[in-house]
């Protein structure tokens, strides 16, 4: 205590606290430097023995750093099944390269849903089975058609309704066509279940839905004046095995004619029936120009590009004469492959990564017919 009061009398006692409190306060600095130089070292350790340890199977994993970061389950709930198929909902959607996928038809999980998918074709036969307000916040409703819009009816009614529209089109905030071509990156030799020389047959159809009125079927009567045309379906001939494929793969066209000429509509008649199957497509549907954005230009002959039926019907019995013409048609196959779309469990997959996707988005379709129609 005497000693105390000496230094405060002397007033050192000031001082001698000062000069400890900044030897700590060095002492301090030197160890936070210390632990700076150490701490980079002791991450990097830290993130290059797990790697070090794990076996190739886990070096390779197609674990995305955002699925890791986002630990959310994206809940989509399918209103209807489409045309009340009784198809069985997909339990994920890896195969698609989508994860953190739940697909329901449970309507009791409305209220947790992030998005609800409405097939328009179902809404127009049900509408009063619409969800009531209000709308979970944040849910989206995804306004889902893969018809024409000859075969769409009640569009204007449903402005304002829907915040993402999936179908053929492009321009959807989902697009998904009928079809598409994966480009190979490098040339492959093409192999069909038959070859060009077996393919002695000419000109196939398959139709199933025949209208006099149909532009289709009224350039099919003009066309086989000049050129046989097998025919396929309930009122004609019988498919082999009740197989497209197994059928069209002895021909060496096929009439990929639409039942209705809109943009974009361009439908499993030219993927799976033609192309799939191996054989040339004469198309009839919407002009050249719109075809080229899905395929090469020298992939499918348009009969537009013709004066006449007469004259398609000798363009088509020459390539028959000339195999070399004729291969011309299927060149683009060595860099190309056909994928036909999955219905309908690419389509749901496809609507899931795009909820990911939009997560922060809010939007609303206001003129939903207005788009689909032009």
């Amino acid at each position: 205590g005497n000693s105390k009061d000496q230094w405060e009398t002397k007033g050192l006692y000031a001082e001698a606290t000062l000069k400890w409190t900044r030897i700590a306060d060095v002492v301090r600095l030197k160890r936070l430097r210390i632990l700076a130089l150490l701490v980079p070292a002791f991450l990097l350790l830290v993130l290059a023995v797990p790697h070090a340890l794990a076996p190739a199977t886990w070096l390779n994993s197609d674990i995305d750093s955002e699925s890791d970061l986002d630990t959310h389950v994206t809940l989509l709930l399918l209103w209807w099944a489409p045309f009340g198929s009784t198809q069985k909902l997909p339990g994920s959607c890896t195969s698609f390269g989508v994860r953190g996928c739940v697909l329901t038809l449970d309507r009791e999980e409305y209220g947790h849903a992030d998005a609800v998918i409405m097939h328009h074709r179902d809404l127009v036969n049900e509408p009063d089975a619409l969800p009531k307000p209000p709308r979970p916040e944040g849910q989206k409703w995804i306004w889902m058609n893969f018809e024409s819009p000859s075969h769409s009816p009640w569009l204007e009614g449903l402005d304002g309704v829907f915040n993402l529209t999936m179908s053929y089109r492009l321009g959807s905030d989902i697009f998904l066509p009928y079809g598409y071509l994966h480009n190979n990156g490098y040339p492959v030799p093409w192999r069909n279940i038959r070859s060009v020389r077996r393919r002695r047959t000419l000109v196939a159809w398959v139709i199933s839905n025949w209208s006099e009125e149909q532009e289709r079927v009224q350039f099919y009567w003009r066309l086989r004046r000049y050129i046989r045309v097998d025919i396929y379906g309930r009122r004609a001939l019988s498919l082999i095995n009740d197989s497209v494929f197994q059928t069209i793969s002895g021909y060496k066209f096929y009439l990929a004619f639409e039942n209705s000429i809109h943009m974009d509509y361009i439908t499993e008649k030219l993927w799976r029936n033609a192309l799939e199957s191996g054989a040339v497509p004469v198309v009839l549907g919407p002009p050249r120009e719109n075809y080229e954005r899905f395929l090469p230009p020298d992939a499918f002959i348009h009969v537009h590009d013709f004066k006449s039926p007469r004259a398609l019907a000798a363009y088509l019995l020459y390539l028959d004469r000339n195999p070399a013409q004729y291969r011309r048609y299927l060149a683009w196959r060595h860099d190309y492959t056909v994928h036909v779309t999955s219905f309908w469990a690419e389509h749901y997959c496809a609507a899931c990564r795009a909820v990911q996707a939009s997560r922060k988005q809010r939007k609303t379709i206001k003129h939903l017919g207005f788009w689909f129609q032009s």
